[in-house]
């Protein structure tokens, strides 16, 4: 095309976006006149608009910058009067606003050899996904919502039905989240919680339901007349045989009716199947109960550090490629991580595919003898004929679960989306060789998770192999027939929130939680689909540096949930509840905080006086008794002395000792080394929204710290 001809099109372009955008910004200037919402009555086709508000945004990923346009989600928000009730929308706004415009406008030219940019064949593709993300529900479903902090920024607010579900937060770039509220109060009652100031719960006001409810539960013999007053007067005598019912139903009446938990068939048989080592009260009159409570250290705050530079790599190596002070990069990769253009190197330290001691020569010696190992694996695979296959049974099902998997697959990233993606079959050949790599393992569902974040690091087919093979080494436990593993982890998990926290742990427990199944998903592929890409690569280096103890994702959870302990408790969620709002709380995590947390959580049990054994084994503490029992199974008695480990390290934190006296602490970390599963089908979710109405410690203990931490000496982890 000539260039005049390019110029003349270009200009041409950008005068009729510019007229059609003055057009559009007059309509809307003699629409709304100067005001920046409106909550006047107005018709529509859907109804009344009670309320209605532009520059509304979805953030996608909430560990995203600003500066990421295209984690932010245009759209409006609405309060509209229908015929079936009151409702909140939000709708996306559209991708290209002036698309049918410049079509018509640029079709007179398209015969001089025009064509449309490549991004054009997308424009409906990102419409629909961007309408996957339209929210609509009636304001009687609302069970509550989530305010953000003052100093946030832009104001959000998270709603939460009573079901479960919880959208992700609509975000007020230009102001007006106060009026929606002013508005929505007219239709529903709303108390703020007396223990977060930022939740907000809705309250349903029924007159009749008191005596109701007192039927319903079925406590008094004669369920005619003035049941309240009889309460009232003798409350003893009246109640005593359902008393632990009682004091559920006045908090559920009183404060805020209780929403029926309706568990699926598919949830019953997971929970009927017990956990081993968990103790959990079922009991349909579980009575008074006595509650031990291990006063833990105030929980100190932690700073998260940057990235591992290249410069800063290597300056940790020799002349010959040893990596030498190697406890102060795993140290300085935990703080902050891993530069993204740098962990093409430093995973196959993180993972075990080269020693940390190893020389240059070394590892062109150890990736030659994987290159040949590689291909030889995959020519066993390769070369089995269709008529082997038939008789092959065991092949044919993992190979038939892989092609399935791998084109499902983090289709939305950019290095395996499109039809054809070269990048989809190097995926396939990687899982189908690591079935002749690990025979009794296979293949599993989930495993592609976890090989396509390092496939997109590598981008090269034997790396990526051997990295994935030395991670699977961590979590093959995972993966087993028997899921002995994860139900240890789950375990685990609740063995340490009842000493962390045994509010919580028996809020869940009550609630029929307490095994923790809503943690699988988290646990088997630790966490990817709860993060982003990149933000579920910063997870994973971290974690692969086995600080500051082994189990830390399991800490993890445990941070996790604490931020979200309020909203389970004060909406008072069951079973069903509590697995949508974990469910829908996917790309809706705090990466940074969440690790902060975590970090103050395993401090706390390190500064801890008496931690039981069971505690201990978890996190690879020192126990005062020596046993080859299971981690987290074993007995536990006696008392070990005070461990203080030595290991360099030159990270400030700053802990505030039992007293508002504050000590500068040193802190390091040492090592700590740390099929086919029948997963539920609402733990199989990718992680994307649904739109649709959508026992006591032991009594063992060991001092890890001496009692005059506060004294300004430094101490370091183990």
């Amino acid at each position: 095309m000539p260039e005049t001809l390019k110029i003349h099109l270009k200009n041409r372009g950008s005068a009729v976006r510019k007229s059609v955008l003055n057009l559009r910004k007059r309509l809307n200037d003699h629409t709304n006149g100067s005001r920046v919402y409106r909550s006047s009555l107005s018709h529509s086709l859907d109804g009344v608009t009670l309320y209605e508000k532009d520059g509304v945004y979805i953030h996608i990923n909430v560990n995203t910058t600003t500066s990421d346009k295209d984690a932010h989600l245009p759209g409006r928000i609405y309060l509209l009067q229908k015929e079936e009730g009151t409702f909140i929308e939000w709708k996306a706004e559209e991708v290209m606003s002036l698309d049918n415009h410049s079509e018509q406008d640029w079709a007179m030219i398209s015969s001089v050899g025009y064509q449309p940019d490549r991004g054009s064949d997308t424009v409906s593709d990102q419409k629909a996904e961007r309408k996957r993300y339209n929210v609509s529900f009636d304001v009687l479903d609302l069970k509550s919502f989530k305010r953000s902090a003052p100093t946030h920024g832009w104001a959000y607010i998270i709603f939460i039905l009573k079901d479960g579900t919880t959208y992700p937060a609509v975000h007020f770039h230009n102001g007006g989240s106060k009026a929606l509220l002013k508005e929505l109060e007219k239709f529903i009652h709303i108390r703020r919680s007396p223990t977060d100031n930022r939740l907000f719960i809705v309250q349903d006001h029924d007159p009749e339901a008191l005596s109701m409810s007192f039927d319903e539960l079925n406590l008094f013999q004669d369920s005619q007349g003035d049941l309240v007053t009889k309460f009232i007067k003798d409350p003893y005598t009246t109640t005593m045989g359902g008393f632990s019912k009682v004091t559920n139903f006045l908090k559920d009446v009183l404060l805020q009716p209780e929403v029926e938990n309706l568990r699926p068939s598919k949830v019953e048989e997971i929970l009927s199947e017990d956990i081993p080592g968990m103790e959990i009260n079922n009991q349909d009159e579980p009575g008074y109960e006595l509650v031990s409570k291990t006063k833990l250290p105030q929980r100190p705050d932690v700073n998260r550090g940057t990235p591992l530079t290249s410069q800063q790599w290597s300056k940790h190596m020799d002349k010959e490629g040893r990596i030498i002070n190697v406890d102060e990069v795993k140290d300085q990769i935990f703080r902050g991580g891993v530069d993204p253009a740098l962990r093409i190197d430093v995973w196959k330290f993180l993972l075990g595919v080269y020693e940390w001691d190893s020389t240059y020569s070394s590892r062109t010696k150890t990736r030659k003898r994987k290159l040949d190992d590689y291909f030889r694996m995959k020519l066993q695979w390769t070369t089995i004929r269709s008529d082997q296959e038939r008789r092959f049974s065991l092949f044919k099902e993992r190979k038939c679960l892989i092609e399935k998997d791998v084109t499902r697959t983090d289709r939305t990233h950019k290095f395996f989306e499109g039809e054809g993606n070269p990048n989809l079959q190097v995926l396939h050949d990687i899982l189908m060789t690591y079935c002749m790599y690990n025979f009794d393992l296979g293949y599993v569902q989930g495993m592609s998770d976890l090989l396509s974040p390092i496939l997109v690091v590598m981008e090269n087919e034997v790396d990526a192999f051997w990295c994935f093979a030395g991670y699977m080494e961590r979590v093959c436990d995972n993966f087993q027939m028997d899921q002995e593993g994860m139900k240890t982890q789950l375990s685990q998990i609740h063995k340490l929130m009842q000493y962390t926290d045994p509010e919580l742990c028996n809020y869940l427990e009550s609630h029929e939680s307490g095994n923790f199944y809503f943690c699988f998903r988290w646990i088997l592929i630790h966490f990817k689909r709860e993060f982003s890409f990149a933000d579920a690569q910063r997870l994973w280096e971290v974690i692969w540096t086995d600080r500051p103890c082994k189990n830390f994702h399991l800490i993890i959870c445990l941070a996790i949930l604490d931020t979200e302990k309020t909203t389970l408790m004060e909406n008072k969620f069951g079973l069903t509840e509590i697995l949508k709002h974990i469910n829908d709380m996917s790309m809706a995590i705090h990466l940074e905080e969440s690790l902060k947390k975590a970090e103050g959580i395993f401090l706390q049990l390190k500064n801890a006086k008496h931690l039981p054994d069971g505690v201990k084994e978890i996190l690879g503490f020192p126990t005062a008794s020596v046993s080859s029992s299971p981690a987290g199974s074993r007995g536990s008695s006696g008392t070990s002395t005070p461990v203080i480990p030595h290991t360099p390290a030159n990270t400030p934190v700053n802990v505030a000792v039992n007293a508002p006296v504050n000590a500068t602490l040193t802190v390091g970390y040492s090592k700590e080394n740390s099929a086919r599963l029948h997963l539920p089908e609402f733990l199989r979710d990718n992680g994307q929204k649904s739109n649709s109405g959508n026992a006591s410690p032991d009594d063992s203990s060991i001092e890890i710290l001496s009692d005059n931490c506060n004294s300004g000496t430094s101490n370091y982890y183990n």
